[in-house]
C-alpha cells in the first residue's frame, strides 16, 4: 500500500525539529552537569572523577558538579540517572556492581541495557587473587591441584553476596572444575583482615587494596584478573596466562547518561571524558593509584556494558546465585 506524502506543513515542522534539536547540541552546554555518583564520598568513583573534572570543565565550557546518592548496590543513584531528562545535564558515575546488578537482584528500577546512555569507559581497576602465606601454592596451577585434592576445604572471601569477588571466585570454580567455598563479609575491609589473619585462605580483591600487604609478604599475590597485564603489576601472570582461557574480571568504572541523549550531545561529554583521560598527568596519577586508564568511545562503552551483563549472568546460573 503507498503511504500518503507528506503536506508541506509536516515537511515544514519535521524540518524546524530537526534544527531546533541541532541548535540545542551546537549551544551544549548552557549550564553546569550534574554527575551522579551511586557510593558513598570517599571512593574510587569519587577519586577517579575529581581528577579528571578540571581538564572535563575546560575541555566542555562547564563546570560538573557531584552529586552522591549511595544506597543498595548502586541501584538508587542509577535510578536517579535513569529517570533524568535525557538532555545531557544530568550524567552518572557507575562501577562494577553496574553490570553486576541485574544477576543478582530480582527487579531492578531500570532496565540496565536499554535505561542509559554509554558516555565511555573510564579506568578498569584490575583484582587480584591472593592467598594467605600458609597455603603451600605459589600459582594457580598449583592452587587449582590442591583444590581438586582438597574439594570444599579451601575457603575464599569477598566483600559480600553477589558481588565481584563472589563471582569471580565462582567463575575460577566453574573454569577449572574445583569446589572452593565462599565467605561472604560486609565489605572489602572486613575480607581482607580475615584474610591476613587465615581465618579464609584465599581473596580476590581490587588490585590497589592488596598491593601493601603482597610486598609486605604478608599475602602472596598468584594472578591478576584483566584480559592483559595491569601497567601497575607488569610482573604478575593473568588468570589466562595462567592457564585459565577465557578467564577475565574486569572491574570497569563508568560514565554513563538516561537514554535517549542526542549523539551530539553524548559524542561531547565523551569527547570531554577521553581528552581528560588521554592527558599525560592524568593518566599518570591513574596508574599511580592502580588504576589502567580507558577512555573508550560511545559505541565502544555500550558494547562492552551488554557483553558483561550476559558473562556474569552466565557466571551467576552456574554458581547457582539466586537473585534477591
Amino acid at each position: 500500500m503507498k503511504l500518503p506524502a507528506l503536506s508541506a506543513t509536516s515537511w515544514l515542522a519535521a524540518a524546524l525539529l530537526a534544527a531546533a534539536a541541532g541548535a540545542h547540541a551546537q549551544a551544549f552546554p548552557t549550564k553546569p552537569i550534574r554527575v551522579i555518583n551511586p557510593a558513598a564520598p570517599g571512593g574510587n568513583s569519587e577519586v577517579f572523577f575529581r581528577l579528571l573534572a578540571p581538564k572535563m570543565n575546560e575541555t566542555i565550557g562547564q563546570n560538573f558538579i557531584m552529586d552522591y546518592r549511595p544506597g543498595a548496590g548502586g541501584t538508587v543513584g542509577g535510578e536517579v540517572i535513569a529517570r533524568s531528562a535525557p538532555d545531557g545535564y544530568t550524567t552518572g558515575l557507575v562501577a562494577a556492581s553496574f553490570v553486576i546488578n541485574p544477576s543478582t537482584y530480582k527487579k531492578l528500577p531500570y532496565d540496565t541495557a536499554k535505561d542509559f546512555t554509554a558516555l565511555g569507559v573510564i579506568v578498569d581497576v584490575p583484582s587480584g587473587l591472593v592467598v594467605h602465606p600458609s597455603l603451600p601454592v605459589k600459582s594457580v596451577k598449583e592452587l587449582i591441584a590442591l583444590a581438586k585434592a582438597r574439594p570444599n576445604q579451601i575457603f575464599f572471601g569477598s566483600s559480600g553476596r553477589g558481588g565481584i569477588g563472589q563471582l569471580a571466585g565462582e567463575m575460577l570454580n566453574s573454569a577449572a572444575k574445583i569446589k572452593l567455598v565462599h565467605v561472604p563479609y560486609k565489605g572489602a575491609g572486613p575480607a581482607l583482615i580475615d584474610t591476613l589473619a587465615g581465618n579464609v585462605q584465599m581473596l580476590f580483591a581490587s588490585m590497589p587494596l592488596l598491593f601493601g600487604y603482597v610486598k609486605a609478604g604478608r599475602l602472596r599475590m598468584l594472578a591478576q584478573t584483566g584480559e592483559t597485564r595491569s601497567v601497575s603489576a607488569k610482573d604478575i601472570p593473568t588468570m589466562q596466562e595462567a592457564g585459565l582461557p577465557g578467564y577475565v574480571v574486569r572491574s570497569l568504572f563508568g560514565f554513563v547518561g538516561p537514554a535517549g541523549i542526542p549523539r551530539p550531545i553524548a559524542e561531547k561529554l565523551n569527547t570531554a571524558l577521553v581528552t581528560a583521560i588521554k592527558d599525560p598527568q592524568n593518566s599518570k596519577f591513574l596508574i599511580e593509584r592502580g588504576a589502567d586508564p580507558v577512555g573508550s568511545s560511545i559505541d565502544e562503552h555500550a558494547a562492552l556494558i551488554k557483553s558483561e551483563i550476559a558473562k556474569w549472568r552466565k557466571v551467576a546460573k552456574e554458581a547457582g546465585i539466586e537473585p534477591q
